[in-house]
C-alpha cells in the first residue's frame, strides 16, 4: 500500500536497478519502491513475505494514499 499520495518509483534512481522484479522473493518490511511527495522520498515496504506476483501501478505513476501497489503470492 502507498503510505501517502505521490509518484511511485520502482528504483532508487534512474541509473539503478529496480528494488524488486516481478517473480522475486520479498521479505516482510523489504522496500519494493519509493513514493515521491513534496521533493522527499518515502519507502514502500512489503506488508507480507512472499513472491512479488505483479505491480499494480507503473513506474512514475501517481498513486493515492493506501492504494495497492503490488500483489504478492
Amino acid at each position: 500500500m502507498a503510505p501517502l499520495p505521490g509518484l511511485f518509483y520502482r528504483r532508487p534512481s534512474p541509473e539503478e536497478a529496480p528494488f524488486k522484479q516481478e517473480g522475486e522473493a520479498v521479505a516482510a518490511g523489504e522496500t519494493i519502491g519509493l513514493i515521491e511527495a513534496m521533493k522527499s522520498f518515502f519507502p514502500v515496504e512489503a506488508e507480507t513475505a512472499g513472491k512479488l506476483a505483479r505491480f499494480l501501478v507503473q513506474d512514475g505513476e501517481t498513486v493515492d494514499a493506501d492504494q495497492a501497489i503490488a500483489e504478492m503470492d
